[in-house]
């Protein structure tokens, strides 16, 4: 009867490297997902020039409201996107400038260049961009384009459903601003 032949020692070497590298590259893509999207840096002072809330899912409206209410800014301005997501823009706030629009275009990138034309006006020192949490990471450095002063993030909740559309969604987008829209 005859043996069938053993796997070659060099064939199966370059087989655990291969899978010792598809393991590697998994966990990196994992941890920079779970630090860019799940987990991402934010968090702001107690005062800052301006609190702008990005068009987007989740309730962030109620959260940059909030952060108004608690005078921890004198400019509120809210991003209305798109006409088919578009939030009301919100009763008027004593002792706080509200700024309520539309950007063109109406993407991130859009909001960016506007917010960053409204720092120049009114000369702001730093910024608290309110949005869902898989965004924060990219709002942060397309505002950070176009706004010279200190951005801050703060982060509003998804619903659990929404979560792997958004850092799908997100992973693309944030490729899209590093490689193809570098400036503000």
């Amino acid at each position: 009867m005859a043996s069938a032949d053993p796997v070659p020692p060099r064939r199966a070497r370059r087989w655990r490297r291969a899978l010792l590298a598809l393991v590697i590259i998994i966990a990196a893509f994992c941890a920079a997902t779970a630090r860019l999207f799940i987990w991402p840096a934010q968090g702001m002072p107690p005062r800052v020039s301006a609190v702008v809330m990005l068009d987007g899912p989740g309730n962030t409206l109620d959260l940059a409201v909030r952060l108004a209410r608690e005078h921890r800014a004198p400019f509120l301005v809210i991003s209305q996107g798109t006409p088919a997501s578009r939030d009301p823009c919100p009763p008027q706030i004593p002792g706080v400038t509200l700024i309520c629009f539309n950007p063109v275009p109406a993407t991130t990138q859009g909001e960016s260049e506007f917010v960053g034309r409204l720092a120049r006006t009114y000369h702001w020192q730093s910024i608290a961009v309110v949005a869902v949490t898989p965004q924060a990471t990219r709002a942060q450095l397309r505002v950070e384009r176009c706004f010279a002063g200190r951005v801050y993030t703060v982060t509003a909740p998804l619903t659990r459903s929404s979560w792997p559309y958004q850092i799908a969604y997100e992973w693309a987008a944030l490729i899209k601003a590093l490689v193809i829209q570098r400036g503000c």
